[in-house]
This record gives structure tokens, C-alpha cells and sequence, in this order.
């Protein structure tokens, strides 16, 4: 005798009778459409232990579904604190190392510009990765790669070698680059369009808690051990000096270590949870493609074009502040403060930097992000105008307050720059990752200048990069209008 039908099956034969068992009261439902029946169907409920109940391969109960847009922002705003926590050590490694290996401003600078660098040299690399797997994938292995560059701190200290320094910062920040070829626009793009600066901003503002941290609790693992003058060490045995460069050259290691066992353990999670996958992430594409088409168009592209240039002078403005800041005001001139306080006012400055950030995505809600920009701009003039004229407390309270005016900087000009981009916002923040060189360029020309002019005169460098961005601010960040639909699709399969 024939099997029964099954209902709804198109009057195809119920097969499911010798195939196995399922739990008590469960409801068997056929394959939700005839065309794509496999003849069994499936079961709503666990089948019993010994089923062989089988299941369409168009089904699949177990698979686990994405996190919300919510979760997913608070795992981003962790790493962004990460990164944020890591790039501000540097302020750290510079001093400690300067007396360690004994070296001029413009040598000590090369630690910036290896880390900035990166960005230069692997921004191709990380969006030609991001749009093979995607944003999620990406962020999780640039977490693994800076995983390996902080542990690679440990064989550094041991040989007491700047090259070997330099060589596993070059590798954290390669990691850090793809981070952020992957995490700036998929903040951006994780929401509502109108949005995206303000959910940037409240990212930075955590990349912000993390460098306000970070001298802190550099200071006190890093310069805490008082260093002596190479003057003075030149009168001791070889035997001596090897003991105390190997003891100074240790006390980086620990944080380094402990560093990049939290990097890799955000890299486990961050590859076990299902963030969203937005669309438009994969792409065959580089961004040397779109930079062809933006100097092929300029007028349509300028916003993107000038936004480039807005994040290398900026970030490299941020830097160099930054970066001279402990040597600066530990001059008797200028402050007179031992190196372990002096690390405090660098917290000062990335804590003005948060505050900001926190502040500003409120303001950016009501106020349009290129006139905060450049209002913010000519308030850094002003600042840094009044340090270069001023000495003592004066000089220090103005020079530390330009982190308060930094903090909407990056996030403002970066979703100005991919602002109505399109499908071509992974190719563009590939590019505007790619101009954090800056952190690179200006550093080093800022540590020429003051071996040769003074630390205080070298300043004039990132007055001119502020007054720059005063101009992007208001003019350069406009987007014109596209003359043809096909403006942002050129190029792209069936575009």
C-alpha cells in the first residue's frame, strides 16, 4: 500500500515512516514549498537520541543569528579604546627610549614614524582585506596581528635593540591599520545614515578613554625607575651600562606581554561573535582604483581629496603635540616637571581629547560637522599661538588644552570625507587610513626643526596644519553634487 500523502506536499507520498523518531508532541512540517521538497521535510523540536530525522539543506535551525546593531557598537567602542590605549604608549616608549639608547629628537621620532608609517605602507593591503572577507573578519585579524607585534616586545627587550623595537611596533600598528580600515566606516554605516559622525564620535570618545589611560599607567610601569644621563653613564664599566640598558630595556616588556594577551583574546571573540555584515563591505576594488577616478574628476571627489589631506595634517598635528609633549614641558623653561608627572599632563591632554568626544557627540546632533570642525580649528590656532608667545604654566595649560579642541576632529573630517560615497565608502576609508601617515611625517619634521630651532619654536609645524583644517572645515569638506546617476557606480560590476 502506498504512503499517505503528506498535506501540503503538492500530493507528494509521506516517506517519513521507518526513517526515525522525534520527540513527544512534535509537529512535523513539510519543506515550505513543492518545487524545493527533498521528501522529508524537517522537525520544530530536537529529534530523540538514535534519530535520523533528516533536514533540508535550505534549513538551518542551529546557525546562530547576528548580534544587534547595540551589541555590535559596544564590542567596536571596545576596540577602538584598544587602539586608542596602545597609540598613546608611544608617548611613553619616546622618552624612555631617548635616554635608553641615547638619541636626538629626529632619531627618538622614528618611533612614530614606524608606527604611522604602517598606515602608509598597509592601508592597500587592509582594504584589499576587507572587501575579500568583509568587515567583521577584518577587524578580528587586525586584533591577531597586533597581537603578534606586542609580543614581539619580549625578544626586543631582551637584545636591547631599537631596531628590534621599531620592528615590533611596525607589526602592532600593521594590525591597528587594518582595525581601522575596518572599524571607521563600519561604525559609520552601523545605523541610520544621518548618524554616522555622531556614532564616530562616541567611538572616538572611547579610542580617547584608552589614550588618556594609557600614559597614566605607562608612566607608572615605564618611567617610574628614575634614568640616568648617558654624561653619567659614560663613566661607568661596559659590564654596568649593559646591566642597566638590559633593566631599562625590561621595564617595556611586561606591558607589552600583558598587551597582547588582551589583543588575542579580542581576537577569539570578536571571530566567535556574529557581528552584522553589512552590505557593501566586499568588493574587488582597491582604493588606488578610486584615487585614479578622483583625480580623473576632482570637482566630485574634492571633498575626499581635501579630507586626505585633512587627516595627515590633522593626525599629524595630534602627534606631534603629543609626542613632544613630555620633553617639552620637563624643560626648566617651560614647566620644569620630572618625566613620571610630566606623563600626566599627556593623560591630561588625551582626557581633554575624550571629554570632547563625549561632548561633541551630543553637539553634533544639532550642529553641522564641518562648522564644528572649523570652529574647533581656530580655537587650536589660538592655543598654539599663545604657546609659542608664552613660557611657564601659561605655555603648558594651552598647549595641554588642544586635545579638548582635537576631539571631534578625526571622526568629523573622516565622515565628511566618505560622506555620499556610496559603494566607494570601503575603497575611501581605505585611503583616508592610508593619510594617518601624517602621524609619520610631521613628527620626524617637527623633531628636525627642534634640534635645530628648539622645542618651542618647533610648534609653528602644527600651527600651520590647524590653520589648514580651519579651511576644511568650511569650504573644503562641501560635497558637489554628481552630474549622472552612474557617478557612484561607474566601474562597479553591472554599474
Amino acid at each position: 500500500m502506498g504512503a499517505a500523502p503528506i498535506p501540503g506536499s503538492g500530493g507528494l507520498p509521506d516517506l517519513r515512516r521507518g526513517i526515525g523518531k522525534c520527540n513527544a508532541k512534535c509537529r512535523w512540517r513539510p519543506e515550505p514549498s513543492p518545487e524545493k521538497f527533498s521528501g522529508l521535510g524537517y522537525c520544530e523540536k530536537t529529534p530523540s537520541v538514535g534519530s535520523h530525522v533528516t533536514t533540508s539543506s535550505s534549513h538551518q535551525p542551529n546557525r546562530v543569528a547576528p548580534i544587534g546593531e547595540r551589541q555590535a557598537l559596544i564590542v567596536l567602542t571596545v576596540i577602538f579604546f584598544m587602539w586608542g590605549f596602545i597609540t598613546s604608549l608611544n608617548d611613553i616608549l619616546i622618552p624612555h627610549l631617548k635616554s635608553l639608547f641615547d638619541l636626538n629628537y629626529a632619531g627618538i621620532m622614528l618611533i612614530q614614524f614606524t608606527f604611522f608609517g604602517a598606515y602608509f605602507v598597509m592601508s592597500l593591503p587592509s582594504s584589499w582585506i576587507v572587501g575579500r572577507l568583509g568587515y567583521p573578519a577584518s577587524m578580528g585579524s587586525g586584533l591577531a596581528l597586533s597581537a603578534l607585534g606586542a609580543f614581539l616586545f619580549e625578544p626586543a627587550a631582551l637584545w636591547v635593540s631599537y631596531p628590534c623595537f621599531l620592528a615590533a611596533l611596525f607589526i602592532l600598528a600593521s594590525g591597528i591599520t587594518l582595525l581601522q580600515v575596518a572599524a571607521n566606516p563600519y561604525v559609520t554605516l552601523l545605523g541610520s545614515p544621518g548618524g554616522g559622525a555622531s556614532r564616530l564620535n562616541l567611538a572616538q570618545a572611547l579610542n580617547s578613554l584608552g589614550t588618556t589611560l594609557g600614559p597614566v599607567i605607562g608612566g607608572v610601569l615605564i618611567l617610574a625607575v628614575p634614568t640616568v644621563a648617558p654624561a653619567l653613564r659614560a663613566h661607568w664599566s661596559t659590564l654596568l651600562d649593559q646591566a642597566y640598558r638590559l633593566k631599562q630595556s625590561s621595564l617595556v616588556e611586561g606591558p607589552y606581554l600583558g598587551l597582547g594577551l588582551l589583543l588575542a583574546l579580542f581576537a577569539v571573540g570578536v571571530f566567535l561573535l556574529r557581528l552584522p555584515a553589512l552590505s557593501g563591505a566586499r568588493s574587488a576594488r582597491l582604493p588606488v582604483d578610486l584615487l585614479r577616478e578622483v583625480f580623473e574628476d576632482l570637482p566630485r571627489y574634492r571633498h575626499l581629496l581635501w579630507g586626505m589631506l585633512g587627516i595627515f595634517l590633522y593626525v599629524g598635528a595630534e602627534v606631534t603635540i603629543g609626542s613632544f609633549m613630555i620633553s617639552y614641558i620637563s624643560q626648566p623653561r617651560y614647566g620644569g616637571i620630572p618625566l613620571d608627572r610630566a606623563a600626566l599632563f599627556v593623560s591630561l591632554y588625551w582626557m581633554g581629547a575624550m571629554c570632547g568626544r563625549f561632548i561633541g557627540s551630543g553637539i553634533l546632533r544639532r550642529v553641522d560637522a564641518g562648522r564644528l570642525l572649523g570652529l574647533c580649528a581656530i580655537v587650536n590656532v589660538l592655543l598654539v599661538s599663545t604657546t609659542l608667545l608664552a613660557r611657564g604654566d601659561l605655555a603648558v595649560g594651552t598647549i595641554v588644552a588642544t586635545g579638548l579642541f582635537n576631539s571631534i576632529m578625526f571622526p568629523n573630517i573622516f565622515a565628511l570625507a566618505i560622506a555620499d560615497l556610496g559603494p566607494r565608502t570601503a575603497e575611501a576609508s581605505g585611503l583616508l587610513v592610508m593619510a594617518i601617515v601624517g602621524g609619520a611625517v610631521i613628527p620626524l619634521m617637527q623633531g628636525f626643526l627642534a634640534d635645530r630651532i628648539g622645542i618651542h619654536h618647533a610648534y609653528l609645524l602644527p600651527l600651520g596644519c590647524y590653520l589648514y583644517l580651519v579651511f576644511y572645515g568650511f569650504r573644503g569638506s562641501r560635497v558637489v553634487e554628481a552630474e549622472s546617476p552612474r557617478a557612484l557606480t561607474a566601474g562597479l560590476p553591472g554599474g
